[in-house]
């Protein structure tokens, strides 16, 4: 099976990961940063594909997606649908 989304989604992975920002840096860049436990908290992970994620908010069910970077692990840019 063929993923279309693969070249794109690589090229965001290493982008990404190239130089990992801090928690500080990546709130400056996108705005709110969860760590694992805080996106557990607020979201229900419907799936990933690295480096991104789809979610359900828990506060209201909106769905949505969210980046994030390996390490350390921080996700964000969170965009609902």
């Amino acid at each position: 099976m063929t993923d279309a989304t693969e070249s794109i989604r690589r090229e965001m992975v290493a982008e990404i990961n190239a130089e990992p920002g801090s928690r500080e840096y990546l709130e400056q860049k996108h705005g709110q940063v969860w760590d694992t436990s805080e996106l557990q908290r607020d979201f229900d992970v419907l799936g990933f594909m690295a480096p991104l994620v789809v979610a359900s908010r828990k506060s209201d069910g909106t769905k949505g997606s969210l980046m994030f970077q390996g390490n350390p692990r921080f996700y964000f840019g969170w965009s609902p649908k």
